[in-house]
């Protein structure tokens, strides 16, 4: 069923590619929702998560020329949404959670670490309560599975300090999952 899958997908894009918009708006049918959900989780907005959904298929047609199939379909148009989301953001002008040189703390632990007990709802809306900079490196590093070398990438930042970050914000959303 997945070599089907994949071929399916494989065949929508090469059609997408000649310009076939039946086959690009089969892609967007397949992708939409998926994408809709990262936009909600990094903007929050439904209607900032809808113009990034959509700016992301028009680029993404745009450019599918440069697709290689490296990675799946759904996986470059998910780097295509999250960029976008992030660059919106930075164009509101939030940024992550200032540090002081004196703070990086790699080897900070969590002990006793609740979450494991504690209802996906209460994560939800712990993860909601974090400060910007923090819910972006949660969403990166446990939603989306990117490593810190990847967020220092996408987010113009050390790796280092996606560590150091990923470790605060785990530790906040704890406190306010403790809170709720």
């Amino acid at each position: 069923m997945k070599t089907e899958i994949r071929f399916t997908h494989k065949s929508l894009v090469e059609s997408s590619k000649s310009g076939d918009r039946n086959s690009q708006y089969q892609l967007y049918e397949l992708y939409v929702d998926a994408m809709y959900n990262i936009g909600m989780r990094f903007l929050g907005v439904k209607e900032d998560a809808e113009d990034i959904v959509q700016d992301s298929f028009v680029d993404a047609f745009k450019n599918l020329h440069s697709f290689k199939y490296e990675s799946t379909f759904g996986a470059w148009l998910k780097r295509i949404v999250i960029n976008k989301s992030l660059n919106h953001l930075k164009v509101k002008r939030l940024p992550l959670a200032a540090m002081d040189d004196h703070e990086y703390h790699l080897t900070e632990e969590i002990h006793n670490d609740p979450v494991d007990a504690i209802d996906i709802q209460k994560v939800k809306m712990g993860i909601e309560k974090l400060p910007l900079g923090y819910k972006n490196i949660i969403n990166l590093y446990l939603l989306e599975g990117f490593d810190h070398i990847e967020i220092g990438e996408v987010l113009g930042i050390t790796t280092s300090t996606s560590k150091s970050q990923y470790h605060r914000a785990k530790k906040k959303l704890v406190e306010i999952i403790n809170t709720l």
